[in-house]
């Protein structure tokens, strides 16, 4: 058994799962600290992807008693089919486009430098949405039971956005989600929802199209890639959704700008050689 690559593989879980949920982007954050630690082959972009569930995992657990309630209430609650049918079809763009454009997508963007860039204009839009939203009123939609099919799909598209890596999924759902006139805790849980069938999707898909790659003695890293994948993302969920309670985005929008700062400097000047 690799020691070394059991902790690399910690590390990249515990990164999936902090980052995962924030506006921050997951995929560029693994993307360039597999790049420092050397988990930057195939094998390791499938990885990458595959220790989203345990991020996923934790979501549902947070979220236990609501989805169960949805389970059950839908043969005969208007309600629960409503949530359902949204999740559905928030969900339906990035199956379609990333079919459609993912394997271009792999080919071309998946480079620190994208990453960098995509992390300082979606810092900026952050913060532009943040002035806006503070400077409105014009919130329709207090919680996701409130939300209708044309809002689900309008949250759907903009979270293709994220096929960008760098761009952050979740900061393009609650973002794209607050634009569109949800409140900020309604944008947050519909990105939370949107995430499983989303994420789970891709992990399954990933593992399915790239077997090919992997062995039994894979096993033991995926296995520590998921496990340190949930613990950090259960925490970060349950932390952000008191935070969101009382702040607003921002501080997540300059972080956004000075590590896609950071990132582009040191690669500039060659302090840090960020591999494509």
């Amino acid at each position: 058994m690799d020691v070394l690559l059991l902790f690399k593989a910690a590390i990249m879980g515990i990164v999936e799962g902090l980052t995962e949920f924030l506006p921050i982007s997951s995929t560029g954050h693994l993307i360039l600290a597999g790049a420092l630690l050397g988990m930057d082959d195939a094998k390791s972009k499938v990885f990458d992807i595959a220790i989203q569930t345990g991020a996923i995992l934790a979501v549902i657990l947070v979220y236990a008693e609501r989805l169960k309630a949805v389970l059950q209430g839908l043969p005969s609650q208007p309600q629960a089919r409503r949530f359902a049918l949204n999740v559905a079809i928030g969900f339906f763009p990035a199956v379609a486009l990333g079919l459609i454009f993912g394997k271009a997508i792999k080919a071309h963007l998946f480079t620190p430098t994208v990453v960098a860039t995509a992390f300082i204009v979606g810092g900026f839009i952050i913060l532009w949405a943040e002035r806006r939203y503070a400077q409105s009123s014009s919130v329709r939609v207090a919680s996701v039971d409130d939300m209708s099919p044309w809002d689900a799909l309008k949250v759907g598209l903009a979270q293709c956005l994220a096929m960008v890596p760098g761009t952050s999924r979740s900061g393009a759902t609650i973002i794209g989600a607050m634009f569109f006139g949800l409140s900020r805790k309604a944008a947050t849980d519909y990105s939370f929802f949107l995430a499983i069938p989303t994420l789970v999707g891709a992990g399954a898909y990933s593992l399915l199209k790239e077997r090919a790659l992997l062995s039994v003695d894979d096993i033991p890293m995926f296995a520590t890639g998921l496990l340190f994948s949930f613990l950090s993302a259960w925490v970060c969920v349950r932390w952000l959704l008191r935070y969101i309670a009382t702040h607003s985005f921002t501080p997540f929008a300059y972080y956004r700008i000075a590590f896609g700062l950071l990132v582009l400097i040191t690669a500039h000047q060659g302090w840090i050689v960020w591999q494509d």
